[in-house]
């Protein structure tokens, strides 16, 4: 299958491989134009598409019974949600880790449990590991500095913890195992969720050079001012930038982060109809505005809920009159 430049338009198009919507005729470095692309169509040789949607945790809500480990679909979940819209000819797969501890001895058969009921396949991290990844790093260092609160802030955690940054490095490679195991071949379509897995395109691009990998970041990206604080700074943008297409929630996050690749890269974006790339090593990255909503109608079936029924009836009975 031929790409434009290696990049995709927005995450239907990674999804559809339908390009005809944008970047018809960019030209290439070199001034050469690209074929006209909406006749472009996915391998039909290779079955059924597949596309790995990766978190930091899976949408399930998992709990232990007398009778073993007993496993629920979290349609709440945001990421979740991110299989509306997706084509009825893909397989969609879920990568991530689960909620609660896993038994070193049970976590094979969790693994069966959880691909035969929900085609989900959990990361299993080591507590030690985890707790300096998610709440050490993620919360205490990337959530942080994604929110404008600086090292030596009141409200900050503390300054760079090293210690902290290798078990983030540590968990990213951990789930890039598991995508890893999951793909059937670098044709795979691979769509990676917030900050949490940051440095996982580049981990993923090292051991499929072809991959077709999307990134979407839920938290706002900070200013350059702010961003260039983080001794890691290169290295995140680098990898993010091993994605084909980065979805922001806003314009402004995007223009933060063109700005940083800018200042710290020396990387200029380029605009043609509306479509906002980069080149980076020989790909065309695509940056795209994509703010999340809310399911309507999951918001109108939560009228029919008992909880709500209740809620509702105290609130009447509290402000009767």
């Amino acid at each position: 299958m031929k790409t434009m430049g290696g990049s995709y338009h927005n995450l239907a198009a990674l999804a559809t491989a339908d390009f005809s919507d944008a970047r018809q005729a960019q030209a290439t470095r070199f001034g050469q134009r690209q074929q006209n692309a909406s006749s472009l169509s996915l391998d039909s040789n290779s079955g059924k598409n597949r596309l790995i949607i990766v978190s930091n945790v899976l949408p399930i809500r998992a709990k232990r019974d007398p009778d073993g480990w007993q496993f629920e679909w979290d349609e709440d979940a945001l990421v979740a949600q991110a299989k509306e819209g997706v084509p009825d000819e893909f397989e969609v797969v879920f990568v991530g880790s689960l909620s609660v501890d896993v038994d070193v001895m049970e976590q094979e058969e969790v693994a069966q449990q959880l691909k035969q009921q929900h085609n989900c396949a959990p990361v299993f991290i080591s507590p030690d590991v985890r707790e300096k990844y998610y709440r050490g790093f993620c919360k205490q260092q990337l959530w942080p500095l994604f929110h404008y609160v600086l090292p030596m802030s009141p409200s900050s955690a503390g300054r760079f913890n090293s210690e902290l940054w290798q078990a983030y490095v540590k968990a990213n490679k951990t789930f890039m195992e598991k995508v890893v195991e999951e793909c059937a071949s670098d044709t795979d379509y691979v769509w990676i969720h917030d900050y949490h897995l940051l440095v996982l395109p580049s981990l993923l691009r090292k051991r499929f050079n072809k991959i077709r990998c999307g990134l979407f970041l839920h938290s706002p990206f900070p200013s350059s001012e702010i961003f260039r604080t983080f001794p890691k700074r290169e290295e995140l943008l680098r990898s993010m930038l091993n994605a084909d297409l980065i979805g922001f929630h806003t314009f402004d996050y995007a223009r933060h982060f063109l700005s940083c690749a800018s200042r710290m890269l020396g990387l200029e974006h380029e605009t043609l109809r509306g479509a906002i790339s980069i080149e980076y090593y020989g790909r065309n990255v695509g940056i795209k505005i994509m703010p999340t909503g809310v399911n309507p109608q999951r918001l109108l079936e939560g009228f029919s809920w008992a909880e709500f029924k209740w809620r509702r009836g105290e609130l009447v009975s509290q402000f009767e009159g």
